[in-house]
């Protein structure tokens, strides 16, 4: 699975219910894709641009992540997709070096979706819910 990371980024504000309930929308993806239980951090506004332009902008969301057997943080962010089936795309990426920071996470996830390699520390979901993502 790749991600189309250049059309988007993460939750870019509205009122704070809102961002609560992404919050346990990617909590519930976190706990579906890795494992263990995910405690929220922080939020961290990434722009990342190459060759001058700006490739993905958008807010990371930092957590750390308890009963995982390699990785104790894990930074993640959803966007919308153009698949009217899977409107929304969820981006996991676990803090492995290289992978230290929301910034490097991005840099991995976007390394992943051009060269279509798997990078072990990212993995996504493309679901519409984190209902489906468990499906």
């Amino acid at each position: 699975m790749t991600a189309r990371l250049l059309d988007g980024g993460g939750s870019g504000g509205g009122d704070s219910l809102t961002h609560i309930t992404y919050i346990e929308e990617l909590r519930d993806v976190i706990r579906h894709l890795h494992g263990g239980e995910a405690t929220h951090v922080e939020s961290v506004p990434v722009k990342e641009a190459y060759q001058g332009k700006t490739v993905w902008e958008g807010i990371v969301e930092v957590f750390d992540l308890h009963g995982h057997p390699s990785a104790s943080r894990v930074y993640a962010w959803a966007h919308a997709t153009d698949d009217k089936m899977h409107p929304k795309r969820h981006v996991t990426v676990l803090r492995i070096p290289p992978v230290i920071s929301p910034e490097t996470a991005v840099r991995a996830a976007i390394v992943q979706s051009s060269t279509g390699r798997s990078i072990d520390a990212a993995k996504e979901s493309q679901a519409r819910s984190p209902e489906d993502a468990q499906r």
